[in-house]
Parts: C-alpha cells; sequence; structure tokens
C-alpha cells in the first residue's frame, strides 16, 4: 500500500469540484463527485433520532439501488428539521444534479450540513446545480475544491488517498471528510465521501464500510453531539479493472486494510480539528478482557470534558482519567490499573497499580505539551485493546459554539 497525494479525484473515472454558489456569504459551499459510470454504493449514517432530510434520502436511495452516480453536498444549512419541505427540497436538488449530468435522480446521493432548522434556498442550490456540473474536472486539484466546500467551522480541508493491487491491478481509494463540531458519531462522521475504482459486489461494499467505522470514525469525539447529519459514502465504480470482489478472500482483506487506513486518517484528522482545538488526544487501553470493555474505557476517557481541559493545560491530573474510566459503566479492578502519557516528548508512567509513582511534573507537562498527545491505560484483565480519538477542551470552543448561527 502506498499512500498518494489527493482524495475524492485519485480513483480511476471520478471528478469533482466546488464552487461558491451562494448559500453562504463568502466561503465555497457546494461540492460535487462525479463517477463516469455507475458506481456500486453503500453508506452508513447517523443514529440520532432526528435525522436530516438528505439523510433518510441516501438511506431509501442506498436500499433500494444496486448503484449510484453522483454526491451533491452543501454547506451552511443542515436541512435538518425541515418537515415535507425540507425533503422536497432535498428531492430538487438531487433532481437539478441529474438533469445537470443526464443521470437519474435516483442515482445522487445528497449531503447537508450547517445550521439546523433552517430551509435550503433552493433556488440557489438549483443554479448551482448547473455551476458544479460545468466545473467537474477529474485533477487533484478538483478533489480539493470540493473537500474545501463542505467545511462549516473547520479550519483545514481533510483528504486522504493510498493505492494498492487486488490481483495484479493497481487500485485506489480516495475520501474527503469534515467535522469540527457536533462529533460524536456512533456510527460514522459528519460528512464524508469515498471513492474507489476497485470492482466489488454491493454487499460486500456494505459490509466493509459498516464494520470499518467500529474502530474508525466511530472511535472519535469532539464534544458527545451526535448531528442529525452524519453520513459516510462510498462509492465503487470497477475501473481498475480487477476480477470483482465477491467472497472475503485476500483481495478483500486488502481491500478493508486500505479502507481503514484512510477512513482512519481522515477520522484522526477530525478529532484533531476539533472545534477550538489545540491538540490531538489519543487514548488507548490495552489489557481488556474483550473489545467492549476496551472500547468503552478508551471512550469514557476521550469524552470526559475535566480529561479534555486537562489536557488542554498541560495538566497530568490523572486522577480525572481513572474517574472517567470508572463511570464507563466497564467493570475493572483500579487497583491493577497503569496509566501512562505519551508524545514525541517522551514516554511517562504516572500510575502503577492504582497509585501514583514518582513522576516528574516537569517532564509530564513536557509530554502533555506537544500537538499529539497519546493516554494509555493498562487494566491488567486480558489481550483485548481499543484505540479512540478526541481533543482537548478550550476557551475557542465555547466561543465558537456561543454565537455560531451568526
Amino acid at each position: 500500500m502506498e499512500i498518494i497525494k489527493g482524495g475524492v479525484t485519485a480513483a480511476k473515472g471520478f471528478k469533482a469540484t466546488g464552487q461558491y454558489v451562494g448559500i453562504k456569504k463568502k466561503r465555497k459551499d457546494m461540492a460535487l463527485v462525479f463517477s463516469l459510470v455507475p458506481a456500486k454504493s453503500a453508506g452508513t449514517f447517523t443514529t440520532n433520532v432526528v435525522k436530516a432530510a438528505p439523510v433518510k434520502w441516501d438511506i431509501k436511495i442506498i436500499k433500494e439501488n444496486e448503484t449510484a452516480q453522483a454526491v451533491v453536498l452543501n454547506s451552511g444549512v443542515a436541512n435538518a428539521c425541515t418537515g415535507a419541505e425540507g425533503e422536497v427540497n432535498n428531492f430538487k436538488m438531487a433532481e437539478a444534479v441529474a438533469e445537470s449530468l443526464n443521470i437519474p435522480t435516483e442515482a445522487v446521493i445528497t449531503a447537508s450540513t450547517g445550521v439546523i432548522g433552517k430551509q435550503l434556498p433552493i433556488d440557489v442550490i438549483v443554479e448551482g446545480a448547473k455551476i458544479l456540473s460545468d466545473s467537474l474536472d477529474d485533477s487533484i486539484e478538483s478533489g480539493l475544491l470540493a473537500a474545501e466546500a463542505i467545511m462549516t467551522t473547520d479550519t483545514n480541508s481533510k483528504e486522504c488517498a493510498v493505492t494498492f493491487y487486488v490481483g495484479d491491478k493497481l487500485v485506489t481509494i480516495g475520501g474527503m471528510a469534515k467535522g469540527s463540531g457536533m462529533i460524536h458519531p456512533n456510527m460514522a462522521t459528519m460528512l464524508g465521501v469515498v471513492t474507489t475504482d476497485v470492482a466489488i459486489s454491493k454487499a460486500l461494499l456494505q459490509e466493509a464500510i459498516s464494520e470499518n467505522v467500529k474502530d474508525t470514525f466511530n472511535m472519535i469525539s469532539v464534544d458527545r453531539d451526535t448531528s442529525t447529519n452524519d453520513s459516510l459514502i462510498i462509492l465503487a465504480n470497477g475501473l481498475a479493472g480487477n476480477i470483482e470482489i465477491i467472497e472475503k478472500n485476500e483481495d478483500y482483506q486488502n481491500f478493508c486494510k486500505a479502507l481503514n487506513f484512510v477512513t482512519k486518517d481522515l477520522a484522526k484528522k477530525m478529532a484533531a480539528d476539533g472545534e477550538g482545538a489545540t491538540k490531538l488526544f489519543e487514548t488507548v487501553v490495552v489489557g481488556a478482557k474483550d473489545k467492549e470493555q476496551a472500547v468503552t474505557l478508551s471512550k469514557s476517557i476521550i469524552t470526559s470534558s475535566l480529561v479534555k481541559t486537562a489536557v488542554y493545560g498541560n495538566d497530568a491530573n490523572w486522577g480525572r482519567i481513572l474517574c472517567a474510566m470508572g463511570y464507563s459503566g466497564a467493570q475493572f479492578d483500579p487497583d491493577l490499573v497503569d496509566l501512562f502519557i505519551e508524545s514525541v516528548d517522551g514516554k511517562l508512567k504516572l500510575v502503577e497499580n492504582g497509585m501514583a509513582t514518582d513522576y516528574s511534573e516537569e517532564f509530564a507537562t513536557k509530554i502533555l505539551s506537544a500537538k499529539e498527545v497519546r493516554a494509555i491505560a493498562d487494566v491488567k484483565m486480558g489481550y483485548a485493546t481499543a484505540t479512540a480519538w478526541g481533543c482537548d477542551l478550550t476557551y475557542d470552543y465555547v466561543k465558537i459554539n456561543a454565537d455560531y448561527r451568526s
């Protein structure tokens, strides 16, 4: 597997663009990803009972159709809690893209992000569909335009692409994502689109992405708020020319491995770009009795507001970590736990068998001052492990969300 430059246009037969069409005041606000041929489609979506109109549309489209050919995304307006009018507007958005590309409306997947409760400026979006279709291109730069157009409070675009072999054919997976706030997926991400030129059955594509998110997008959190719009879409158009993957053989495992790399990279970039964040905070739980226990403990640590503020303050307040583990619901013996912190500046054991070690506070502060910080908790109950990603909690998170609509 080789990491390459690019995102959704890295794979053969995919074009994309992102443009300013007038939804927002200034920034690019609408994106389009297009496959030259119908592509197998799969996806995972928010577990929030309150689902945005595009989420409802996508679930239906992917369930009832073997393929899709385009994904249109807008930022600025979430089209959530908008009733029947919102669903009509979502259909009009899909329909406008379909007419511009001369494909069926049912071949268009939709996604929206932004303020909840507002109706889409549908006239602007219909005109925007024409602008997007006219500016589609397969260049790396066009893929970046799409990644930029879906940003809301993100401070940077998020892309990843890799190549690998399926049989004797070189294949590619590329993706883009957005997410900075209201990130606690329990399914996938805020918005993400993954494209690949591999030939694979729809059933295996869906299984691969559903299993994949358990260790990637499901393991991140910024603020414990699960969005109404979370959507992760994957399109596979088969243009790499490999023998179609129809069983869980070595080719399927290689595909899953590459997919995992792309989605994990995107997930970590979202966690690091949490609203107001200054650093990525990773938690690794080892020695768990099973995966469920490891997942529960690791996510409890990265979602703790007190742990997150301690990380922001470069404070080795390890009692907060043990506290977060203790209320997670997972059973363990606190008198057996070892805790470590680690970064590019070194590794330090803070706790051994539930008690503080004679560690250096100065060295601990140095470790925690890095841009990427890791906490490791060994519960000494078995061999299972899990990793979760979050970020620190700063003053700026409150500032950003206090005036989000203005």
